[in-house]
Parts: C-alpha cells; sequence; structure tokens
C-alpha cells in the first residue's frame, strides 16, 4: 500500500463513527434540539451547509478500525460516543459545514457526553503508533489538547506524523446543560467555495456559536 493510500484510509478510522443520526420523526425532546441547533442561516452565504437526514451518517459508514499500540486508540474518541449514546427518535441532529479549508460535522445531542470518559481517553491515547499489520512500523500520532475560549469544552488536535509532513484532525466535546455537543473537523481544500476556512480557528468559532444556542432554548 502506497503511503497516500495509507493516510487516506487512516482518515477514513478517524471520521468513522462521527453519525449520530437515528431513524423516526423527532418529537421531545427532537424538538427542543430542533430549536438548539444552527441553520443554514446562521453562516455566510457561501457555505454549503447539510443536514444529515435520519440514519444517514457522514459517509458510506465507519471503516474498520486499523491496529494500535496502545490497543483501540484509532477510534477510540468516537467510540465512547458510541458506547454511552442514547438511541430513538429526535436524539441527535446532526449537519455538515463546508469551507474552502475546512469541513465539519457536528452533531448535537439530547443527553450529556461522558467527558470524563473521553478525557481519560485523549490521555491515554495521547501518543501511540497505528498500523495495519504487526510488522509494519506505522504512523505516529498524537491527541493533544488544544486551550479554548470556553474552558469546559474538550477540545482535540489528533496529528499524524508523517516523515515530510503533518496531517491533523479536530475534535470538540462540549455539554451545554443536558445537551451535547460534538464536532469533528478536518481539512477539505475545495476552491469551488467562495468563502474560506481555517483550522482550527474556524472550528472553535462554529462549536463557540452552536454552544451558545444550545444555551438560549
Amino acid at each position: 500500500m502506497t503511503r497516500v493510500a495509507f493516510v487516506a484510509a487512516l482518515l477514513a478510522v478517524l471520521l468513522a463513527g462521527c453519525g449520530h443520526a437515528v431513524s423516526g420523526t423527532a418529537t421531545w425532546p427532537g424538538a427542543r434540539l430542533e430549536r438548539a441547533v444552527l441553520t443554514e442561516a446562521d453562516f455566510p452565504p457561501g457555505v454549503r451547509y447539510e443536514r444529515m437526514m435520519q440514519g444517514q451518517g457522514d459517509g458510506p459508514g465507519p471503516a474498520p478500525p486499523m491496529l494500535s499500540r496502545p490497543a483501540g486508540c484509532t477510534d477510540a474518541l468516537t467510540r465512547d460516543i458510541a458506547d454511552t449514546a442514547e438511541y430513538g427518535a429526535g436524539s441527535a441532529i446532526e449537519y455538515v459545514a463546508t469551507y474552502d479549508g475546512a469541513r465539519m460535522v457536528v452533531s448535537v445531542l439530547s443527553w450529556p457526553l461522558n467527558l470524563e470518559r473521553l478525557q481519560a481517553t485523549a490521555q491515554r491515547c495521547a501518543a501511540y503508533r497505528t498500523f495495519f499489520d504487526p510488522s509494519d512500523p506505522g504512523i505516529a500520532m498524537t491527541t493533544t489538547r488544544l486551550q479554548t475560549p470556553r474552558p469546559d469544552a474538550l477540545v482535540y488536535e489528533q496529528t499524524m506524523h508523517l516523515p515530510r509532513a503533518e496531517s491533523s484532525v479536530y475534535f470538540s466535546f462540549e455539554n451545554v446543560g443536558s445537551i451535547g455537543v460534538f464536532g469533528i473537523a478536518f481539512p477539505a481544500p475545495d476552491p469551488s467555495i467562495a468563502v474560506k476556512g481555517t483550522l482550527p480557528q474556524t472550528f472553535l468559532e462554529l462549536l463557540s456559536k452552536q454552544a451558545e444556542r444550545a444555551e438560549a432554548v
């Protein structure tokens, strides 16, 4: 497998599991989430905004997790959410906002995230290696918490350290009262979009705005 293919597969694993949309008709608490979620009107004209359909994830589905040392780090954060999720009609709303330079997937949840568990996982996987086969030297990964304007939010930069380059994705986890907000962002250059986004700044601005909206309901 070429290095480019390796990196592409790894990014697919990092992004797997970020969808929490469920099937059914949104009633309470779904009605409350509708008031809590940002809409297309909250973004600058030209940003591509898409609400995920009920039961639809962001992509064809989770890729099989790659091996890691320590074990289980490649999909640990998203697996923590899946293991503690509440399912049912109206339990989550998910949307995607895409700028030239940043694609961000945000889930607004009717249940709070287990932030202690997520923080412990991030600390356990602060430095690890990921690979397809035990004989493969793999790629070094780091998970680093970022300082943000909202001190109670857990925001992490997860970086692949390649010999000649680095590539990062960003995760954000926050509880706003009984509402959980989970976001993931990754670089996505697209000159056809007039509005430019820069990571992690655009991501942090989006999550702050989303949390403020949730606080208001």
